[in-house]
């Protein structure tokens, strides 16, 4: 406890860059071998599907609190490090700095997923265009033209998601509500992340986080994907999984407190019969 107590903002920050960055090496890298990898297979997508993305992104995500939950309490996404500030008590001094380390454990993650694909990436898309983008960032309604959704109705599915992501993660990580056993918590927050993939993931590929978009996004954009900023429309799209988290998270804190936290006995209050709380740590 003296350690922990000593390691202070550098070892949270720390904790938040490798947890992040262990997030976006699962999560990039499996869109990477869908992606690109399964273009080049006989028939093509012989190496994974969307629920193969879906529960590899929700997996990175329980493996990352793993890693930084002891230090940081893991938020691993500015959204809910800005939503915590909000409804939580969380120190706003430190809401910068844990999204900063966040975005830098994104980049060079994303990094680490160029690197690795090198080649699978360079002999599926030679340009480096929109076909491949997709492994690093969002884009509306994951590039297909086909389905009309632009800008503001990604936007929209942006604020939905992260709603139900920070709402999610507020209910279960409530002692004072239902919570699951300390060591249970990554697994169930990963899992709300799978469902989330795989219920609303058309419109705008769930990015839920403005760190896990935007690094990876100018990861690539300095790896020679050009047209990284822009939507298969040439719109300006970079701002959406940034501007539609931070709304939709504060979104989902408040509908936490406002429906169910603020009806929650305290420790003291708690009824006879109902299930026993944790204790803080």
């Amino acid at each position: 406890m003296e350690r922990l107590k000593k390691s202070g903002i550098v070892g949270e920050i720390s904790a938040e860059f490798l947890g992040t960055m262990i997030l976006i090496l699962f999560g990039c890298g499996v869109v990477a071998q869908v992606v690109a990898g399964g273009a080049l297979t006989d028939p093509p997508g012989g190496l994974g599907n969307h629920d193969s993305i879906a529960w590899a992104w929700g997996l990175g995500v329980t493996l990352g609190i793993y890693v930084a939950a002891r230090l940081s309490g893991a938020h691993l996404n500015p959204a809910v490090t800005l939503s915590l500030a909000a409804f939580k008590d969380f120190p706003w001094k430190k809401v910068a700095p844990y999204s900063l380390a966040q975005l830098a454990g994104a980049f060079v993650a994303a990094l680490l997923v160029r690197w690795n694909y090198t080649e699978a990436l360079a002999e599926a898309d030679p340009g480096h265009t929109i076909k491949t983008q997709i492994v690093f960032s969002t884009l509306p309604a994951n590039g297909n033209p086909a389905l009309p959704v632009h800008e503001w109705g990604a936007l929209r599915d942006q604020v939905i998601g992260t709603a139900i992501l920070v709402l999610l993660i507020f209910a279960v990580t409530d002692l004072l509500n239902t919570p699951p056993g300390v060591n249970l918590s990554p697994f169930i927050v990963g899992l709300i992340v799978v469902a989330i993939g795989m219920a609303f993931g058309t419109n705008a590929g769930y990015a839920i986080n403005p760190a896990r978009d935007f690094g990876p996004r100018l990861a690539s954009f300095l790896t020679g994907y050009g047209g990284a900023w822009r939507d298969q429309y040439g719109n300006f799209y970079f701002w959406v999984p940034i501007v539609g988290p931070f709304v939709g998270g504060l979104v989902g804190a408040f509908a936490y407190k406002t429906f169910i936290g603020r009806f929650l006995p305290s420790a003291e209050e708690e009824p006879e019969g109902t299930i026993p709380l944790l204790p803080e740590k």
